[in-house]
């Protein structure tokens, strides 16, 4: 008998009113089920909403600094789990257990980071032009946020969202992805263990359709927090607009590494992989266009092409394992369109096969792919593929190599391998991306620097660092007149 896992609503574990279920199965083993879930629907989201709504006023007239400390305490209970939290979630998403042990610590991260700004939360005090009157501007609570997740950094992205929320005062609703449902269960649990009240928290399980879409629709719901692709980002600000309701996207990437001849070429060849390969290319960092500067394009493929054939590929849980599974059937399928449409487009280098035998038999697993030759404005070097398939494209310089980055709808992140100091601040510059690395991989954020995009990217808000405050505060201006009069501004004059 499988594992049954609950929604959480109002301080109960529950599950959904018209008791529907769904699977959650293993990727790299389609025969092992994690449990079931709850199928939710409207009426799920309108008892959370109204849980949410209940616990507001409670929450948000706590002491900041009291809801720091639950906080603190919350990060430490997810540090003391953290190997059985990213073994769990190995098994429901496959990325490596290096890699999901990094997603949980920056979790682990973000909640000291934001239990910290409970003594801050810094507005302004500034002068104001008449005598006898005070001015200053402080951060207030939204409400009811509604946080929905994606697959491929279960517990890093709810908590970017989460922690700083609860932070500013605000109540939520978790809506994780239908792949990792358990690894948001066990995010709930922990915040219930930290002492967080009733109702503060609340977690629904289901589709985008059955629970997504109401949410973003509620109208007790004040803001929305969304990370997946840019179509359904678009279709959810479509939705919140005619609410005026707070939306924050964070959407998909095209990201590019530049490599320039002068480049330290071992440690761009390590980048490169990295950013690539890393969690099979399921980031909205990943390296999905890798820009060779032409003198060393020869040489540095020879060696990207013999490395990248050596990835050991398997199941996430065996510590030898570089590379796992794609996340499910749709996204392997996705993947294979690609590959297709590359293969008429360019030239393979390697890969280019689904591995269904042996011990990948029962998984979703495809090899680590170059295609070479690539024209800027191919479909494989314009169109988000997530998964792990590299386009190297031809640069004859450093402004070509920008251009040709540029080049692009999205605007998430990006990289440059140089030893010209010249060029690198250049490309600081001159780079159309919210990250930009130095001699470093496309993939690796830190809670304490804003993470977002430009263009297609996002809609301008930014998750992490103290710039997330903004998303989920409101700002106020209070001016304080102790002068016992009628004092005008702009209009009365200090004498």
């Amino acid at each position: 008998m499988a594992d049954r896992y609950l929604n959480h609503i109002g301080g109960k574990w529950m599950p959904a009113g018209d008791g529907e279920w769904f699977e959650n199965r293993n990727p790299a083993d389609t025969n092992d089920l994690i449990g079931l879930f709850p199928k939710s629907s409207k009426a799920d989201v309108d008892a959370a909403v109204q849980a949410a709504s209940d616990a507001f006023d409670g929450w948000r007239l706590m002491p900041a600094p009291k809801r720091g400390e639950l906080l603190y305490r919350l990060g430490e209970i997810l540090a003391a789990r953290k190997e059985e939290i990213a073994r769990l979630m190995t098994r429901e998403m496959g990325k490596i257990l290096k890699e999901t042990r990094g997603d949980v610590q920056e979790g682990i991260d973000t909640a000291f980071y934001a239990a910290g700004e409970g003594r801050r939360l810094f507005g302004d005090t500034v002068p104001v032009e008449l005598p006898n009157k005070f001015g200053m501007s402080i951060r207030q609570p939204i409400g009811v946020c509604g946080l929905i997740t994606p697959w491929n950094f279960p517990m890093a992205i709810a908590t970017w969202k989460m922690f700083p929320a609860l932070i500013c005062g605000n109540t939520v609703i978790l809506k994780p992805a239908s792949d990792t449902p358990a690894s948001a269960v066990k995010l709930v649990e922990a915040v219930l263990e930290a002492g967080v009240p009733a109702g503060v928290v609340n977690l629904v399980h289901g589709t985008g359709s059955g629970v997504g879409i109401p949410m973003v629709e509620h109208p007790d719901v004040r803001l929305i927090s969304f990370t997946g692709s840019s179509a359904v980002g678009k279709d959810i600000a479509t939705r919140c607009g005619p609410q005026l309701k707070r939306l924050s996207l964070e959407l998909g990437g095209k990201n590019a590494q530049i490599v320039m001849a002068d480049a330290d070429l071992g440690l761009a060849l390590e980048g490169a992989l990295w950013g690539a390969f890393g969690t099979t290319g399921q980031r909205c960092t990943a390296t999905s266009r890798l820009i060779i500067h032409k003198p060393i394009k020869e040489k540095f493929l020879k060696i990207l092409v013999e490395r990248a054939r050596q990835i050991r590929i398997g199941s996430g849980l065996e510590e030898t394992t570089e590379m796992g599974p794609l996340v499910n059937e749709g996204q392997l399928e996705t993947v294979m369109k690609y590959v297709e449409i590359g293969k008429k487009e360019a030239k393979l280098l390697c890969g280019g096969n689904r591995l269904s035998a042996g011990a990948h038999r029962n998984g979703w697993f495809y090899e680590p792919t170059i295609f070479a030759e690539v024209a800027p404005r191919a479909r494989i070097a314009q169109e988000e593929i997530f998964g792990p398939v590299l386009s190297v494209i031809d640069a004859s310089d450093l402004e070509d190599a920008i251009r040709i980055l540029n080049d692009t709808r999205y605007g998430l992140s990006s990289s440059i391998y140089t030893r010209d100091i010249n060029a690198a601040f250049r490309a600081i510059r001159d780079i159309e991306a919210g990250i930009t690395y130095v001699n470093g991989p496309t993939i690796g954020a830190e809670v304490q620097l804003p993470f977002g995009g430009v263009k297609d990217t996002g809609n301008g808000h930014r998750e992490a660092s103290h710039t997330v405050l903004d998303t989920f505060s409101e700002w106020k201006s209070v001016y304080v007149d102790y002068s016992g009069k009628l004092q005008k501004a702009q209009i009365d004059t200090v004498e």
